[in-house]
């Protein structure tokens, strides 16, 4: 005779677990702090140059493309040779290269914005304006990158800077105005409908400044209403500074301007921006 076997028999008396409490059993991470935010969306933007390998492109070449075209073209033209053209124009391509990378962060935020991305960001319990200076922070490695390529070529086809601490100087000058305009282009990305808004509204903007100042020939040789115009431009000023800086000629009143001028854009557009930012979060 056979006898059938026992299933076992859930003991009814042992303590159940509610699936809520089942969560809670393991420890709650701590919430990140602001460092730690800022840095994550630093890796964020520095791992966007793998996926887009076209960003380095835009950083690396279009600065050669302007030195190289604008020496050998007109650099006779300009100063009777290419390689006096080259000690002028040198710095002040290191100027309008900084300048026009500094619509990468009001392109960067607006593009979050439309695709949805910011939408899962203000649900995540971290400090919300890390992800607009994470973004200013991945620009500052643009910056560097380009700045030292445009330097290393142009020492290359022949610019003699006056001394290399000198250049370090120019280079941290550069950094920090790029900086600061970056937050005019980053406030504008909050509100923008597009990405694509944000590129032609910088254009509209940098590309006259540019050209209207003395970054590519001497004021001196312009008319005087252009030459009016020219000295108020705040990108003449990082110009005639940083190309005091390379040459050694450089005045405590030029290095100031910059500074001033630098600081009362952060100092406008940087509280602008976060409040801005903040009334998204909050919709």
């Amino acid at each position: 005779m056979t006898t059938a076997p026992a299933t076992s028999v859930p003991d009814q008396s042992a303590p159940q677990t509610s699936p809520h409490a089942a969560l809670l059993l393991r420890t709650r991470p701590a919430r990140p702090g602001p460092f730690s935010a800022v840095l994550t969306h630093f890796w964020r933007v520095t791992r966007s140059f793998k996926h887009h390998p076209a960003q380095l492109l835009d950083v690396i070449l279009m600065p050669l493309i302007f030195l190289l075209m604008f020496t050998y073209l007109f650099g006779g033209a300009f100063a009777g040779s290419t390689r006096e053209y080259l000690q002028y124009f040198l710095p002040g391509v290191l100027v309008q290269t900084v300048t026009l990378m500094t619509v990468y962060t009001g392109t960067a935020l607006s593009m979050d914005i439309t695709k949805g991305i910011f939408d899962r960001f203000r649900t995540l319990p971290f400090w919300q304006p890390a992800t607009i200076v994470g973004n200013l922070l991945g620009d500052v490695v643009r910056y560097v990158i380009a700045l030292t390529i445009t330097i290393g070529v142009g020492i290359l086809m022949g610019f003699r800077p006056d001394s290399f601490p000198a250049t370090l100087l120019a280079v941290a000058l550069l950094i920090l105005f790029a900086f600061s305009v970056s937050w005019m282009f980053a406030a504008l990305g909050i509100v923008a409908k597009a990405p694509e808004s944000v590129s032609s509204t910088s254009m509209v903007v940098i590309f006259p400044l540019v050209f209207t100042s003395n970054i590519f020939v001497d004021p001196s040789t312009m008319p005087g209403w252009m030459q009016a115009i020219v000295s108020v431009n705040p990108i003449s000023h990082a110009t005639t500074a940083t190309r005091g800086l390379m040459h050694g000629t450089a005045t405590s009143g030029e290095l100031a301007l910059v500074l001033i001028t630098s600081g009362a854009i952060i100092a406008v557009f940087a509280p602008l921006t976060m409040w801005l930012y903040a009334r998204r979060v909050q919709r």
